[in-house]
């Protein structure tokens, strides 16, 4: 059975743990709300990117080579965690997705390559000795826009050099402060949209200055960066969500077992009264 001492230095030792996992929420909070006007900011951009390029490659109209689907035999998995821990489940959930989705295409025939940038998800796969194609680590947190052009830059040169037949990307998904969604994007190849009637009185409305191959020649790489860059904002955006809701329930854990503890505390402090009031009623009793 413990002893009061030894009770009394697990409550000091919860209480500065506590402190800590307090201090951590808080930074995580202002983190948090940096990433998130920087997502949010992204967010529009992003998708407005992706409603040009659409319109621009139309189905049979561009022949780029970001465009055209080629038969698939290497897939490039890329798979975006954080460098740190300490975030709940905001690394796992991602790693088993990727887990999974890996395991479904080597079922399909196809050459899996895997790429990944975070410190996490090199080390999960380096454990599995699974070859990494490329790594990009100790970004997470401070990562900027020529860091996604890079990547941007690397993916864009092995695809056109059919090195890699596809590329996905796998990260999670601002959604909500207590909610992030694992998000699986396809990168490349590039898709358009489909001929219709409501798209082929839209599109053939407009005139290009200059032609629409130099435009998507300018474009195409251009948003591969950007929807890079907004992956990696909502990770960040993410990744410090899920810490501050771990260190919010850790915090709120600690207050719980501080209680039990205290309580634990005065009853064996209790007991130990008893015991010594019962050994003076005796003492009293024996001289008698």
């Amino acid at each position: 059975m413990p002893t009061l001492r030894d009770i009394k230095r697990k409550i000091n030792a919860v209480k500065n743990t506590k402190q800590i996992t307090k201090a951590m929420k808080m930074v995580a909070a202002a983190k948090l709300r940096k990433s998130q006007t920087r997502m949010l900011e992204m967010r529009p951009y992003a998708d407005k990117m992706n409603s040009v390029i659409a319109s621009l490659s139309v189905d049979g109209e561009s022949h780029h080579p970001l465009l055209i689907p080629r038969p698939r035999k290497i897939v490039e998995v890329i798979v975006m965690t954080s460098d740190r821990g300490l975030c709940g489940a905001f690394n796992s959930n991602i790693l088993k997705t990727a887990a999974k989705f890996i395991s479904e295409r080597k079922q399909e025939g196809f050459n899996i390559s895997v790429s990944v940038i975070g410190k996490k998800a090199f080390d999960y796969f380096k454990r599995r000795n699974v070859a990494m194609r490329e790594s990009w680590v100790g970004l997470s947190g401070k990562m900027v826009y020529s860091d996604a052009q890079k990547i941007a830059i690397n993916i864009i040169d092995n695809y056109i050099n059919e090195t890699l037949d596809e590329i996905f990307l796998i990260y999670n998904e601002f959604k909500t402060v207590m909610t992030q969604k694992v998000s699986i994007a396809k990168i490349l190849p590039l898709a358009s949209i489909e001929k219709s009637e409501e798209t082929t009185g839209l599109l053939t409305s407009f005139i290009y200055e200059p032609s629409r191959e130099d435009i998507l020649n300018q474009f195409l790489p251009k948003n591969i960066e950007i929807q890079i860059y907004r992956a990696i904002l909502e990770s960040q955006a993410s990744e410090e969500a899920a810490r501050m809701t771990a260190m919010e329930n850790a915090t709120q854990n600690a207050d719980e077992m501080i209680s039990k503890l205290t309580l634990q505390y005065n009853k064996a402090r209790q007991a130990s009264i008893t015991k010594e009031l019962m050994d003076i009623v005796g003492g009293v009793e024996a001289l008698k």
